[in-house]
């Protein structure tokens, strides 16, 4: 008996080589996948799909991405988009997510990158639909209803754009999210682009996330677990504790 795909999706680009390592291995990875070589071919075979999600070159011979996306938007799809791009342009970045775009990534890529991309981003979609306001990663959770957060059954509380940054990664657990990748998605293009500020919220959510304390069993003062690890010269990203390694100190 086959396996039931994970998802169904639409991957666009002019390329067939690309078009072809990204169908391959999405294949691998479960998914069901439908092609497109153009943006005009695209239109005709997502309407026809109706795919859980898109992955989009901004680049094609007729019409571009932006244009795709804004079309489908109009027809009632509503599918997650994750654009390709060869420019690693804030433009293009701004551009993408305000035609209704979810996420970028920059060519060349690699392929694990856009597998991780795509399964955060339906896990972010298919807990929305599911109804359930509370996101959680080991014993942190975020309420998105109340904006209440709480570690270890203890309230913490966060300043809205520590809201918006811890929400951000605990939506992409288990993934490293750089800098300009933070500055994009929660600060939204507002900031001068100083990566430092990001050094400082982390620093911030740091202190209030993880320096939690609690008592065990035997009433012991205890501290909880590190979620929020740095990856030196590449970013930050959060994960529950069974599978996190020992955070590495500094930001």
């Amino acid at each position: 008996m086959s396996k039931t795909p994970e998802a169904q999706l639409v991957v666009v680009d002019d390329e067939p080589s690309i078009r072809d390592l990204l169908v391959a291995s999405l294949h691998f990875a479960g998914f069901e996948v439908a092609t497109a070589a153009s943006g005009s071919q695209a239109i005709q075979v997502i309407e026809k799909t109706r795919p859980d999600l898109i992955v989009l070159d901004v680049m094609l011979p007729d019409i571009d991405g932006f244009t795709v996306t804004s079309r489908i938007r109009q027809d009632g799809i509503d599918a997650p988009v994750l654009f390709l791009t060869a420019r690693d342009d804030t433009q293009d970045k701004v551009m993408g997510l305000t035609v209704g775009g979810d996420d970028y990534v920059t060519k060349p890529f690699s392929l694990e990158e856009v597998v991780a991309r795509i399964k955060a981003i339906l896990r972010r979609t298919r807990e929305h639909e599911e109804d359930d306001p509370v996101i959680r990663v080991g014993d942190l959770e975020i309420n998105e209803d109340s904006h209440d957060v709480t570690r270890a059954g203890q309230s913490i509380d966060l300043s809205p754009t520590e809201y918006k940054l811890l929400r951000y990664l605990m939506d992409n657990e288990g993934r490293v999210l750089s800098k300009a990748q933070i500055l994009d998605h929660v600060w939204q293009y507002d900031w001068g682009g100083d990566a430092a500020i990001v050094e400082s919220y982390i620093s911030y959510l740091r202190k209030k996330v993880d320096g939690i304390r609690f008592k065990d069993q035997d009433g012991h003062s205890r501290k909880v677990t590190p979620l929020i690890e740095t990856k030196r010269g590449i970013g930050y990203m959060i994960r529950g504790p069974r599978n996190a390694a020992s955070s590495q100190a500094g930001d």
